[in-house]
């Protein structure tokens, strides 16, 4: 699974009752303090106590109002957040503070595409949170909560936000090209199968508008696909099994088909290039977690707004979400559990949701209106809580392994785009292996 990096959450508004942006970065709060995984305050401020929070990206806690309502509920608290840009930058130092057990914040987020190295390597430097005052693990969904669990039962992190797979297509490009734009009638098209997903495209080539593909790019969809896989990259046991895995080969294959019949655009998903094409109307369908409306409307231009929709994917899947961590060696431990515990409960993640777009990992903020009620610029009227609820509850419980961003990568940037560029489909996987297993032995 390809790392969020948030661009997408800078880029979200707010719209109607409720509204839905990681993508790849955006501007953050309070940057430019240390790496972010470092300390930098004293922890202590005018006789409060300062709760020091590393995040990446825009998380939106603080966008949300999230602090400020904890720190009117808790007066002699004061909490400082300390972001970096990007997760590429962030995560390598917070690994290396980590490893040395120094330098850490009182909270650190980890991305879902390092949870599992981390779990797996440094769940002895990080509080137990499933013995946090006031965490019921009921709470989250059973596939977010066994992400950070180790293999004896520790949890080191509380899930934030998730990532349910849809599919956003735009309706007027759909229209022009004889298919069906009600977002029930378009699940159906490709219910169930991603292969029905690549024959839909193939109707829609048959009358594209001119100059306009079915799909952003081979990335997304070989990405999409292999997020609604249990086993993709490694075993439950923890070995490499991307290239034996027939799940793996068979998203590569038909990915790579829908390549070579010309479906999908020759692009490289959050590239400035990927960008224009969103801005220019050049494709109309898009894997599309909750997160990607906010891509889309970053850089689409303004008479989109309410053009595209959403459907529900061929099968349940995910891509991002986030836990908050807290480290043993953090100066102020009981108060940040306290604090995490608080964030990351259903009412905040809703709220989150409401403003920031973060998908809530737990079910029962699925039923509160900030989630049945909302919309989003782009795609009009619609009511997409619920759709993106159905895809979170249908999404399974994946193995996750320290290296499945180096794999999704390797397959995707070195693998099925070279397809598009014509090379065979065979020559692209060996591109792909080739260029993986490199990056695996450094």
């Amino acid at each position: 699974m390809r790392a969020r990096i948030r661009t997408a959450r800078k880029a979200m508004v707010v719209a109607a009752v409720a509204s839905l942006g990681a993508g790849l970065l955006a501007g953050c709060a309070d940057d430019g303090k240390d790496d972010g995984s470092g300390s930098s305050s004293d922890g202590d401020s005018g006789g409060k106590t300062t709760i020091s929070v590393g995040l990446f990206g825009t998380m939106g806690f603080k966008e949300a109002g999230l602090y400020a309502e904890y720190e009117k509920l808790n007066p002699k608290i004061k909490i400082e957040q300390n972001v970096v840009e990007r997760n590429e930058n962030y995560y390598p130092a917070l690994l290396n503070h980590l490893t040395t057990n120094s330098g850490l914040l009182d909270v650190q987020a980890v991305e879902v595409a390092n949870i599992a190295e981390v779990t797996a390597t440094q769940a002895d430097k990080l509080e137990d949170m499933s013995k946090a005052p006031g965490v019921d693990k009921s709470k989250w969904l059973p596939w977010k909560w066994q992400q950070a669990t180790t293999k004896d039962g520790k949890t080191v992190g509380l899930g934030t936000d998730v990532g349910p797979m849809a599919i956003c297509y735009r309706t007027d490009l759909f229209k022009q090209a004889g298919l069906p734009t009600d977002p029930a009638e378009v699940g159906k098209l490709w219910s169930g199968d991603w292969a029905k997903l690549v024959q839909v495209g193939e109707r829609y080539k048959s009358k594209a508008p001119e100059g306009t593909f079915f799909m952003d790019s081979p990335g997304g969809l070989i990405n999409a696909i292999l997020g609604s896989e249990k086993e993709k990259f490694y075993n439950s046991s923890g070995e490499v099994i991307y290239k034996t895995n027939p799940a793996v080969k068979a998203a590569f294959d038909l990915t790579a088909d829908a390549a070579k019949k010309g479906l999908v655009q020759s692009q490289t998903q959050f590239q400035p290039s990927w960008n224009s094409t969103i801005a220019n109307n050049k494709f109309a369908a898009i894997a599309c977690p909750p997160w990607m409306l906010g891509t889309i409307k970053g850089n689409a231009k303004p008479d989109a707004a309410g053009k595209w929709a959403v459907a529900v994917a061929p099968k349940g899947g995910n891509w991002g979400g986030t836990f908050l961590t807290v480290p043993k060696s953090g100066k102020h431990v009981k108060e940040a559990q306290k604090f995490v515990t608080w964030l990351t409960a259903p009412e905040q993640q809703a709220k989150l949701f409401k403003v920031q777009a973060s998908f809530p990992s737990a079910p029962s903020a699925y039923t509160m209106p900030e989630v049945t009620g909302a919309t989003n610029e782009m795609t009009g009227d619609q009511k997409i809580g619920p759709i993106f609820a159905e895809a979170a509850k249908a999404a399974p419980v994946q193995v996750i392994g320290p290296k499945d961003q180096i794999i999704m990568q390797g397959l995707s940037d070195n693998g099925v785009i070279l397809v598009t560029k014509g090379k065979s489909a065979k020559d692209a996987w060996e591109s792909a292996i080739k260029t993986i297993d490199n990056k695996l032995d450094q």
